[in-house]
């Protein structure tokens, strides 16, 4: 079992990131498994390099259903135990699997922003896994200690087109430059199946690959109690058409099951 210690949930609800180390240590071969099956078949592969950039960028996500080592990763791993630790929760359900993969010399970092805002569901209690299936020494995940608590949300963007994801732009705060307006960035040197958890209200991004071997990456996402879905203003991303879901409701659990609660 992992430990989750007392002062690992105070960062988490007063930073909104934390490190969880060898959350799935013991399952990292099978999560190499995982992503090697996934990237032999995409599915909702998506495209965030220009023409001429630099490497090769993997992204793919909400495949757990078809790939079987990533169900039993989600199952029967800790991720669950750890995450109504952390978000305060007695529910758990599952949102979406993530792949994320940078080849050497994928030079381009992940621009900064949350994720919350592209999804159809919100919440305070909800939790991002993000774990390295490589050691990471550069190309490591960046994470805004607090900006969880901001009274807005950041204006999320498509990043290949560089415009706004949904019309209008006044309930939102622009993306901003951590590093130049003196934020205070959580980033940690980590070993594979370490974990960074983060809230996805959370502002983050990530360094290009600037070493000689791939960085592969497994996230998981999860919500808790007070998670409701919520109607966006324009396609969100990922957008499971055809759900059917009203807002203020839970979840449909028969699409994102409970794993714990």
């Amino acid at each position: 079992m992992v430990t989750v210690t007392d002062e690992m949930v105070e960062a988490y609800q007063r930073d909104g990131v934390v490190l969880v180390k060898g959350l799935w240590a013991d399952w990292v071969e099978m999560l190499r498994a995982g992503v090697a099956r996934n990237m032999a078949n995409p599915t909702h592969q998506m495209a965030t390099l220009k023409p001429g950039e630099p490497g090769y960028f993997f992204d793919d996500y909400c495949n757990w259903q078809r790939i079987p080592e990533f169900a039993a990763v989600i199952r029967q791993s800790d991720a669950a135990e750890v995450a109504a630790r952390l978000m305060q929760s007695n529910r758990v359900q599952l949102f979406h699997d993530h792949v994320l993969v940078k080849e050497p010399g994928t030079t381009k970092p992940t621009p900064w922003h949350t994720d919350g805002p592209y999804y159809f569901v919100e919440g305070r209690q909800t939790v991002s896994f993000w774990s390295p299936l490589d050691p990471v020494r550069e190309a490591a995940l960046r994470c805004v200690a607090g900006s969880h608590l901001w009274p807005k949300d950041v204006l999320p963007t498509r990043w290949m087109a560089e415009t706004n994801f949904y019309p209008g732009d006044h309930d939102y705060i622009p993306v901003p430059d951590p590093e130049a307006e003196g934020m205070t960035i959580r980033e940690w040197q980590m070993e594979p199946g370490d974990a960074v958890a983060f809230n996805f209200r959370t502002l983050h991004g990530a360094r290009g690959n600037h070493s000689a071997i791939r960085r592969r990456a497994f996230s998981l996402r999860l919500v808790g109690d007070d998670a409701r879905y919520i109607d966006r203003p324009g396609p969100t991303s990922p957008p499971f058409p055809g759900h059917g879901m009203q807002p203020g409701t839970r979840l449909r659990d028969d699409w994102f099951p409970l794993l714990r609660g």
